[in-house]
């Protein structure tokens, strides 16, 4: 199972996930390094949620990074979580892997391809990446 075909988004809150969806194209919604450890996956499930709301035609997957923390990464998974960053060293990294593709979820190993909405040169390009990885199967290096 592959819970992130569209292009991927780094944001830090609500205002970046609206951003990203204001342009209009489907888009993978990435937390911040380690966000389960530091926000929670309770708050990344009511992030989601309330932009998925907001954008209700936009197509959205999304992404929650647990870092190495096992525990955590099975309470986002046991809450809806479907796509988390696990780090492969992090203890009984194979079982949770086993868990959440048996809930039609995945665990990967490290965090896809990203622009994060931190950065003001890569927020600024945002539409541009959106736009050009937005197809499936298309080279993020497609000329314009």
């Amino acid at each position: 199972m592959n819970c992130h075909t569209y292009p991927a988004v780094v944001v830090h809150g609500v205002v970046d996930a609206r951003a990203a969806l204001t342009v209009g194209l489907p888009v993978t919604l990435l937390s911040a390094p380690a966000a389960a450890l530091f926000a929670g996956c309770g708050w990344w499930r009511a992030l989601v949620r309330r932009t998925r709301t907001e954008f209700p035609e936009i197509a959205v997957d999304d992404i929650l990074d647990c870092a190495d923390a096992s525990g955590l990464a099975l309470g986002a998974l046991h809450i809806g979580q479907r796509a988390i960053v696990l780090d492969p060293g992090a203890p009984g990294w194979r079982s949770v892997a086993a868990i959440a593709a048996s809930l039609g979820g995945e665990v990967l190993a490290q965090r896809p391809d990203a622009i994060d909405l931190s950065k003001p040169a890569e927020a600024r390009r945002l539409r541009d990446w959106l736009r050009v990885a937005a197809t499936q199967g298309d080279s993020r290096d497609a000329l314009s």
